[in-house]
């Protein structure tokens, strides 16, 4: 892909937070009302044009609105994302409400699955090394317009029900980093074009080992929930490593 010019950057950053914010396609004239461009519709049009032509957005339908692609999301995650940092009172009730699980491993991850779900609002999962899956927080993604599609549902549904579906997933990732996002078609399988899985490994070697992460639509609200799954995931190495 082209290198991105700054007025282009600010665009895409702009189109991603909206869609991320509405899970609907952003036209020219919502940008220029919502975002300080310094630039006429005219001119926003045709950026998104070329945004397009280039592989960061994508035009569904006839409409005149675009969407951010995977592509887009991940320049955007890399490049314009600006982290929100976890609050402090938010850190501290994560820790207390694990602490008393510190030595139980299944028990922990039960209770930190439940705990992510309820701060990122999403299904979040953690899967062992050792073949166990635990989830928490399904019912949320049923108020989600992308979860609408009932096939889609279930597709999620199944992955967190089933570890050789989740394992499949994780084995097309490189976990390099202390946060890995995987979107679209990097997924894989079917129906899961619109879904957004962001996990952090924890432990180390075979035992006490694994990841935890959320499952989500693709528009997730990534300056809050990366930094909140890297939390666990330091947070769950910390609990396993001492002992």
């Amino acid at each position: 892909m082209a290198e991105l010019s700054d007025r282009r950057k600010d665009l895409l950053k702009a189109i991603v937070e909206e869609y991320i914010n509405t899970a609907q396609p952003v036209g020219s004239e919502a940008i220029v009302e919502k975002h300080s461009l310094g630039v006429s519709p005219a001119t926003v049009r045709n950026e998104m044009v070329a945004l397009t032509h280039e592989g960061y957005l994508n035009q569904p339908h006839t409409s005149a609105g675009r969407t951010p692609t995977p592509a887009g999301l991940k320049f955007y995650i890399k490049e314009l994302m600006k982290e929100q940092a976890i609050p402090v009172k938010d850190e501290v009730e994560i820790k207390e409400s694990l602490w008393d699980y510190r030595f139980h491993f299944h028990r922990l991850l039960k209770q930190a699955t439940r705990e992510l779900a309820e701060k990122s609002g999403t299904l979040a999962i953690a899967s062992t090394e050792e073949g166990d899956v635990y989830h928490s927080g399904a019912y949320s993604i049923l108020d989600m317009p992308e979860f609408f599609d009932i096939d889609l549902t279930k597709t999620i549904l199944m992955l967190a029900d089933r570890n050789e579906l989740l394992s499949q997933i994780l084995e097309r990732a490189v976990v390099n980093e202390p946060v890995c996002v995987l979107l679209g078609d990097e997924l894989g399988g079917e129906y899961l074009e619109y879904c957004g899985f962001v996990f952090a490994p924890f432990g180390s070697g075979k035992k006490n080992a694994g990841v935890i992460g959320v499952l989500g639509p693709t528009r997730m609200a990534y300056p809050r929930v990366i930094p909140t799954v890297r939390y666990f995931g330091n947070l769950l190495t910390e609990m396993v490593s001492s002992w």
